[in-house]
């Protein structure tokens, strides 16, 4: 075999390997159609140096068909606060998802709680899920209950200023990726 011939061969078998390669990486990689558009979900503790057991869990979505709207977000999320056998909980039905890069901000309304004049207050919540010790912040940071928040708008939440106790839960954000 001459040495034009080997060339081609060789050539020929070098591309003949690339186009394989992109062709199964191509197919293994996710089809971004049927990727919903945004979701927080997972549940943790967090951390209180007082020893307080405060639990938040997340199943909020926003499908593809409805990602130039979050407002069409779907899912719940809920969350108790007790010390030394007080406090409460609250379940909220969602209004609203944002998410940008690993943070998002979710509102709903809450449908049920023990903490009396809870039901019917829309609330807010911010995660940033930083892959290990997730941070949160709520709307009712500065008014002290749900219950002291006034007219709070859909997906406003507060800064993510408290931390996930280590070893308890993780929260996962999938990215919005709207139409600019």
């Amino acid at each position: 075999m001459n040495r034009r011939t080997k060339t081609a061969l060789l050539g020929s078998a070098l591309l003949l390997t690339v186009a394989a390669a992109a062709g199964s990486a191509g197919a293994s990689a996710p089809d971004e159609s049927k990727r919903e558009a945004a979701a927080l979900t997972g549940e943790a503790k967090l951390y209180r140096s007082a020893g307080d057991d405060i639990t938040f869990s997340f199943d909020a979505h926003l499908a593809a068909k409805d990602k130039a709207d979050p407002t069409k977000a779907t899912g719940t999320f809920e969350w108790s606060h007790y010390l030394n056998g007080e406090g409460a909980r609250a379940k909220a039905k969602v209004d609203c998802l944002l998410t940008g890069g690993k943070v998002a901000v979710v509102s709903g309304v809450i449908t049920s709680s023990d903490l009396p004049g809870a039901k019917g207050k829309r609330v807010g919540i911010t995660v940033h899920d930083l892959g290990h010790r997730d941070r949160l912040g709520y709307s009712w940071a500065s008014t002290g209950t749900p219950v002291d928040t006034k007219d709070l708008p859909k997906c406003v939440g507060s800064a993510p200023f408290e931390k996930v106790k280590k070893g308890t839960g993780d929260f996962s954000v999938t990215p919005w990726q709207p139409d600019l």
